[in-house]
């Protein structure tokens, strides 16, 4: 196990799994903030302000450099958080069903250079689902703690008909853009030597 080289500001495996793809070993300082959209923000607002919030309140609580980041679903521009409970899961995955979306995803890493940031967008496209599918898929667990109440990387893929993007942004960190981001903070990024 190599010492960590970044503290990263939540509590998602995803994202740690992630970044330990590119050689990025972390330290995990999730921050409690408060993720309520504000009156008239756009969705890419609203995912900056987070990642850049999560950074800056880890950022005191260690000496490396800190990664915030937040991951949004938006249809018709509505941002679709995590569902609550079943109904607000299956509500979420028919107003997906048979369209396109998007995926907003944005990368904020305090460090030397100060605090830089990006957001990704990715466009999402599902297949129709049917009802007996979106019951069947709650009951595996997997949506309850998703964005959109679906996971890519999961069970949820063979609801994806196209994706247009970065689809590791949708996983939750869209790792090209991560990687440099990280290299401009001097934080070491796994290389072919």
């Amino acid at each position: 196990m190599t010492a960590p080289v970044l503290c990263l500001a939540s509590a998602s495996p995803r994202r740690r799994d992630l970044l330990a793809s590119i050689g990025v070993s972390v330290t995990i300082r999730p921050c409690d903030i408060d993720e309520t959209p504000l009156v008239g923000e756009s969705a890419q607002a609203y995912v900056e302000r987070l990642a850049i919030a999560k950074a800056k309140a880890a950022a005191p609580l260690t000496d490396l450099p800190t990664l915030g980041s937040d991951t949004a679903v938006v249809v018709d521009g509505r941002i679709l958080g995590k569902p609550v409970d079943a109904e607000q899961g299956a509500d979420m995955l028919r107003l997906l069903s048979g369209r396109q979306h998007e995926v907003l995803t944005a990368v904020a890493v305090s460090g030397p250079k100060g605090m830089l940031s990006c957001c990704v967008t990715t466009q999402v496209t599902m297949r129709e689902i049917e009802a007996h599918e979106i019951a069947a898929y709650w009951r595996t667990g997997e949506p309850a703690d998703k964005a959109g109440g679906y996971a890519i990387q999961g069970l949820a893929a063979i609801f994806v008909k196209q994706i247009h993007g970065s689809h590791s942004a949708v996983v939750g960190l869209p790792l090209f853009e991560t990687a440099h981001l990280l290299r401009r903070q001097g934080v070491p990024i796994w290389q072919r030597v």
